[in-house]
């Protein structure tokens, strides 16, 4: 097995991150791959959109106790099915600096990320595919001011 991903921005699967139950279905004669989040004509395939996530959100509460600022990122692989897998966390300041701003408030977005069920299965030319989709909250005085794309 390489040490490099088959594809540039691959996510490998990790038994200490991963669900074992979570399949990608693949797409492609060889070699099954996945789509990145710009190869798909719509890059947010949500059910209710975006305003359906920041809604939830906001009923949920999640902030944290620190005043911080910053991006935290969660990409992840949605499935043929429509099913969520492969979460990764990736955390930077205000000044885009790669630092852990939060551990326990991470976890809580982690988590929330993890919860969402809304997203939809793509095609491409007939087939059905898997897909990278990744959220990216916007932290201003440990609460999400925003959430990208």
């Amino acid at each position: 097995m390489s040490k490099y991903p088959d594809i540039v921005g691959d996510i490998t699967f990790d038994e200490k991150l991963d669900e074992t139950d979570f399949k990608k279905c693949g797409a492609g004669k060889d070699k099954p791959f996945s789509f990145q989040y710009y190869n798909v004509s719509q890059q947010f395939d949500y059910k209710g959109e975006k305003i359906a996530i920041e809604e939830r959100l906001k009923k949920e509460n999640i902030s944290s106790e620190k005043k911080i600022k910053g991006y935290i990122t969660v990409r992840f692989l949605v499935n043929c099915e429509g099913k969520a897998g492969l979460f990764r966390v990736k955390h930077l300041d205000s000044d885009l600096k790669d630092i852990a701003l939060d551990g326990e408030f991470e976890n809580k977005l982690l988590k929330f990320t993890k919860s969402l069920n809304g997203w939809r299965p793509k095609k491409i030319e007939g087939l059905k595919i898997d897909y990278y989709q990744y959220l990216t909250y916007k932290i201003e005085d440990g609460q999400v001011s925003e959430v990208l794309p």
